[in-house]
């Protein structure tokens, strides 16, 4: 029998797990002024599951991440054409599109999945305080823990390599794509990895923060150290921080105020963006005044 401190506890790094791994991807995103597709693919893969449920019978099939990745690959293939080629704002090429898939979706599952339990909230809300009773049973009938956990940990590693293998690409094309062409980088395939990246991030931790939710981890993390340093190892290394305190902190939050654990994840996350965001604001306006001050005693 699980304890309440072996709960906590994997529950804590279940979703330390899925915020560090939302973070990282979020810091280069967020450099490529790109941070809200995640939203759009977070909607989108929502046909994508769909038919993977259809073609397999389950939500936990891999068919589903499947579907849900190539939904996500089409959305930012959309976004893109939409962006570069009909000439449309970016933000109304995301609108667009997430908007678009997002109604396919709904629509798919109102004319095919309405009998069974598949249904809008069950894709885009998760409640990660179920992770310990939803177990990994192999097949000699032995328990290998949480299965959210294990996807959590095999979704970081992924992240981590892709970070790894492809950093010098996604650093270049990040800060000035155009330089990494003239460098013979393929930008449009460094960017479609990315994407396919973030879709797999949202379809495998949906069940657990919802995807809605992840939505905020991909952004708010690397917002926060955005607004603390501009130099790319640090911000990656603060986001991770964020991430965790963010966890810790949402989680027993959560459980003082007995509410939603990937809600109070999220809530303190904006509580800290805000904080750092004043802060922020304060100790420019004491530099810019020290600045002056300076100015008139040297005059």
């Amino acid at each position: 029998m699980i304890s309440f401190d072996q709960n906590a506890f994997l529950i804590i790094v279940t979703a330390s797990l899925i915020a560090i791994s939302c973070g990282l991807l979020g810091v280069f995103m967020m450099l490529r002024k790109m941070a809200m597709t995640g939203d759009a693919i977070s909607h989108a893969v929502l046909p994508g599951i769909v038919i993977g449920f259809f073609v397999s019978g389950s939500q936990r099939g891999l068919e589903v991440i499947i579907g849900a990745g190539l939904l996500g690959i089409l959305a930012t293939l959309m976004i893109d054409w939409l962006r570069k080629k009909a000439k449309v704002q970016l933000d109304a090429s995301i609108g667009i599109t997430f908007t678009l898939l997002f109604a396919i979706g709904i629509i798919l599952i109102n004319i095919f999945a309405y009998k069974v339990d598949l249904d809008q909230e069950c894709v885009l809300y998760g409640e990660i305080a179920y992770l310990p009773i939803d177990l990994w049973i192999t097949g000699s009938g032995m328990s290998m823990g949480p299965r959210i956990t294990w996807l959590a940990v095999l979704n970081l590693l992924l992240v981590l390599g892709f970070i790894r293998l492809l950093f010098k690409e996604l650093t270049l094309t990040s800060f000035d794509e155009n330089f990494g062409l003239a460098l013979g980088i393929p930008a449009g395939a460094i960017n479609l990895s990315l994407m396919s990246m973030v879709s797999y991030t949202t379809v495998s931790s949906f069940e657990a923060v919802g995807a809605i939710l992840v939505v905020a981890l991909l952004v708010v993390p690397p917002a926060i150290a955005f607004l603390w340093t501009k130099e790319l190892i640090p911000l990656m290394k603060l986001t991770v921080l964020l991430a965790l305190l963010i966890s810790v902190l949402g989680y027993y939050l959560a459980f003082w105020l007995d509410s939603s654990i990937a809600g109070m994840m999220v809530t303190v996350a904006g509580v800290i963006f805000l904080v750092s965001a004043v802060l922020k604001s304060k100790k420019s306006k004491f530099s810019f005044g020290t600045q002056e001050k300076e100015k008139s005693f040297t005059h």
